[in-house]
């Protein structure tokens, strides 16, 4: 299973080793398993343009509205109708049993529970927000709300997957590996994709993140952003025995070993990818310690993002971008996920109030400082909750009648800058909320928007692995023109 590039190769015949030998001749599953090892080639399918620093910034297919992105994941899936799709005859109905459609769910639901937070018209364009997200409904006319997204399965696993990498089961690039690979970045100092993820990995780890076939400096670097010491907050971030000068001496010798290695096996991707380690690890060294040290922000903006972890997030978010990191990823409910299946109004309260204020200050704090026009902010979770109230269900729940199961049929989403259009509700949710039923948008179509939004034609943005060109949409997805401003 061979990388190649979209560009015809040079052949230089040479001798063949014993090893080079079985690779090419596919001898059995050990030459097919040496092959991905020994990969031939990498190329940037966008550009068209080989060079020895794959974070080495490039430009799209044509002119971007963004240049950056922050993805705010809300994971366990927030409720769309307790939230940004405010439904009236829902609550007028609560309690009631509801015709409903004949949309297949993970368990059992009842009567129709009606949201016990109340939605308000916010700004010029009277978005109606609920009363869990004041200080984002401050932001009002910013944002793009996305009112009919749906996705595949009311699963989380398989969610979480095809929303971060387009695909519910293989294992994928995910869309900021996508993004980096694309767009290179703007500091080699600091990594072009950063997944900032408190206490621990949330559900399917590291895939969420992850480069897949893409060369391994494209993955995500995970933060556990719990921790305030820098040597904890990035592990490995100092060496502790070895001055920077000393380390640089070090670090060449080893580099000129490597450069012998990759002579004799070109496009070597893990050897690439190993390389680009080594060197980023060492450049971290200078960088990183001032990126994530929010101390250095005024009283002023300290305040505004209010205290507590989401704040801190919020702040190191926006000083990465600041500092040419590409794409930022920032989890909340990794530990308490929105996942309410019982004890829903409770749950939903305490998130929000952990982290509106920090979101609300990040959308001000970018505007104020001109970076929201170019930087594509994207809201949501890996799907929505159902209109009717879940019956207890033996180990899935804790039986209090008073939570929501999952819904990948109807959900909502929002952006915010990039050339997303403001002030926006887009498509709808039925009556209910039960089902997207207006301007319907998939994830795929989301992704094609976000990477059209980028500068790219998603369906050019590919790399060949295996045979094939792969790509973020897989073989799906359409631009949606009426979320571009």
């Amino acid at each position: 299973m061979t990388m190649q590039p979209n560009l015809t190769n040079d052949f230089h015949p040479s001798p063949m080793n014993r090893r080079q030998w079985l690779s090419r001749m596919g001898m059995g599953m050990g030459g097919m398993g040496l092959a991905s090892l020994l990969s031939t080639t990498n190329s940037f399918a966008n550009t068209e343009v080989k060079s020895s620093n794959p974070l080495e910034p490039r430009g799209p297919h044509f002119p971007a509205k963004a240049k950056r992105v922050i993805h705010l994941f809300m994971n366990g899936g927030p409720s769309h109708v307790d939230t940004f799709d405010p439904k009236p005859e829902l609550t007028r109905q609560h309690g009631k049993p509801l015709a409903r459609p004949n949309l297949g769910t993970e368990r059992k639901t009842g009567a129709a529970l009606g949201s016990p937070f109340k939605f308000t018209k916010h700004g010029q364009s009277g978005l109606e927000i609920s009363s869990l997200f004041p200080h984002v409904a401050r932001m009002a006319d910013d944002l793009c709300v996305i009112r009919s997204m749906h996705g595949d399965v009311p699963n989380h696993e398989p969610s979480l997957l095809l929303l971060n990498c387009g695909d519910a089961r293989q294992i994928r690039p995910s869309m900021g590996s996508w993004i980096t690979y694309g767009l290179g970045a703007e500091n080699q100092n600091l990594p072009g994709f950063i997944a900032m993820c408190p206490d621990g990995y949330p559900i399917q780890e590291t895939q969420n993140w992850q480069s897949a076939f893409l060369p391994g400096v494209f993955q995500g670097t995970y933060i556990n952003t719990r921790h305030t010491d820098i040597d904890k907050l990035v592990e490995n971030i100092r060496n502790a025995r070895l001055p920077l000068t000393q380390q640089r001496r070090q670090l060449d010798l080893v580099a000129r070993l490597n450069a012998r290695h990759m002579d004799q096996h070109k496009g070597d991707s893990a050897l690439e990818s190993r390389i680009q380690s080594f060197e980023l690890a060492y450049r971290m060294q200078m960088d990183a310690t001032d990126a994530f040290d929010v101390n250095r922000e005024t009283k002023q903006t300290l305040d505004l993002y209010g205290p507590g972890l989401q704040a801190r997030q919020m702040i190191i978010a926006r000083r990465l971008l600041e500092r040419g990191v590409r794409f930022v990823q920032v989890w909340h409910g990794a530990g308490q996920p929105w996942d309410s299946h019982d004890d829903l109004e409770f749950n939903h309260k305490n998130l929000a109030k952990e982290c509106d204020q920090a979101i609300g200050a990040l959308l001000f704090d970018l505007k104020q400082r001109g970076m929201l026009e170019d930087t594509l902010v994207l809201w949501g979770g890996e799907f929505g909750r159902t209109p009717t109230v879940e019956l207890p269900t033996p180990g899935a729940n804790q039986g209090k009648i008073n939570g929501r199961d999952h819904n990948h049929w109807g959900f909502t989403m929002w952006m915010a800058g990039g050339g997303a259009k403001g002030g926006y509700a887009h498509g709808a949710t039925d009556e209910f909320g039960f089902q997207a039923v207006e301007k319907k948008v998939h994830f795929h179509d989301l992704q094609a928007t976000i990477m059209h939004l980028l500068g790219f034609d998603h369906e050019r943005l590919t790399y060949r692995f295996a045979g094939r060109d792969f790509r973020l949409t897989d073989l799906y997805g359409n631009v949606v023109r009426d979320l571009i401003a």
